[in-house]
């Protein structure tokens, strides 16, 4: 009875979500993936660009134009250019809220689900509150970065091919920047949280960024394509892309966005992971995630996994926010273990 409730709780909760939504045009857009590339006409031309990044250990790194040092931090607040140029100009400046805790042996990095409205104040002053400094960074297009007029961030996820991995490739540029300036700063141990869309930005920046000491990954899965072809929140876009791609094009199309691309990364002798997973979840199908978490265990990761009997939304209800807040807090606080 209760689960059944449950259910149409997250349902409810899935429909208000679906304001604003609509299908849009497919577009490969090719060269805002994949800068400097030729006029790519077709899907086969696109996959075989994707699947050169994908192989490019160098695709999530630092571009080197040498802006790191044009931080302005006012108050709680920090912001930055992005190094990754888009023709939305709010979507160019990167924004951060700093929750202090006045020391720096630790600082967790925040990377919001897709179309959050605000930072999360309750958990930057739980864990500040405990010795941790939490800095939530605005992903492209959503917060202060929105494009004027839009609904939600309908740029960062679309069925755009080449602008959705140009936005999650300038997620993972900006966290990686926001890191460097961590450290200069003096903190030690750099942690990144990442919840739903933040997830797979998080799990990027984790694989690519050996600054990232834990990472905690949130209602997670490897494929995006599949997250995005299957899951509740994303109708509009598969609507979109069903007509145009099959799901076997987008899943080498998305493959740069694909954590299990990266899993012998993930699982780094210096990287704990912690994810959390939803068993009800209609978002992200938990089908998904556990064959992200085979992924990670077959390269010999030993991932902290909490699955709660709850779905995506409903994740934020008691006893789940508590049950998965007090699960972060452990991963957070607990010694580096390693792998052996």
């Amino acid at each position: 009875m209760y689960h059944s409730w449950l259910d149409r709780w997250d349902e409810q909760r899935a429909r208000r979500g679906d304001e604003g939504k609509k299908t849009t045009d497919f577009d490969l857009d090719a060269e805002r993936a994949f800068p400097g590339a030729k006029q790519v006409t077709g899907i086969e031309e696109f996959c075989v660009l994707a699947d050169d990044a994908t192989a490019d250990p160098t695709f999530f790194d630092d571009l080197g134009r040498g802006a790191d040092q044009s931080f302005e931090r006012q108050g709680e607040w920090l912001k930055f250019p992005s190094d990754i140029s888009t023709d939305v100009e709010e979507n160019n400046v990167v924004w951060a809220r700093i929750t202090d805790s006045g020391c720096l042996d630790q600082a967790l990095v925040v990377f919001h689900h897709w179309n959050a409205s605000s930072q999360n104040r309750q958990l930057a002053s739980f864990f500040s509150n405990r010795g941790i400094t939490v800095v939530e960074i605005a992903m492209p297009y959503h917060f202060e970065r929105s494009r004027p007029g839009s609904l939600h961030a309908d740029y960062m996820l679309s069925a755009n091919l080449g602008r959705t991995i140009q936005s999650v490739r300038q997620a993972v540029l900006d966290g990686r920047k926001l890191i460097r300036w961590l450290k200069r700063e003096g903190y030690g141990d750099i942690s990144i949280l990442g919840m739903s869309l933040g997830s797979w930005v998080a799990g990027l920046i984790a694989a690519h960024d050996p600054a990232v000491s834990k990472a905690s990954l949130f209602l997670t899965a490897g494929s995006l394509a599949d997250m995005v072809w299957t899951g509740r929140a994303t109708r509009a876009i598969h609507d979109s892309l069903e007509p145009e791609i099959d799901l076997t094009h987008l899943r080498t199309a998305w493959g740069p966005l694909n954590l299990e691309n990266y899993a012998h990364n993930l699982a780094r002798p210096d990287l704990d992971l912690h994810i959390v997973l939803a068993k009800r979840d209609r978002v992200v199908l938990p089908e998904l995630s556990q064959r992200f978490i085979q992924r990670l265990k077959y390269a010999e990761a030993q991932p902290n996994i909490l699955e709660m009997n709850c779905g995506h939304y409903s994740i934020a209800l008691p006893p789940y926010m508590l049950l998965a807040g007090l699960s972060l807090q452990r991963f957070l606080s607990g010694a580096h273990l390693g792998k052996n």
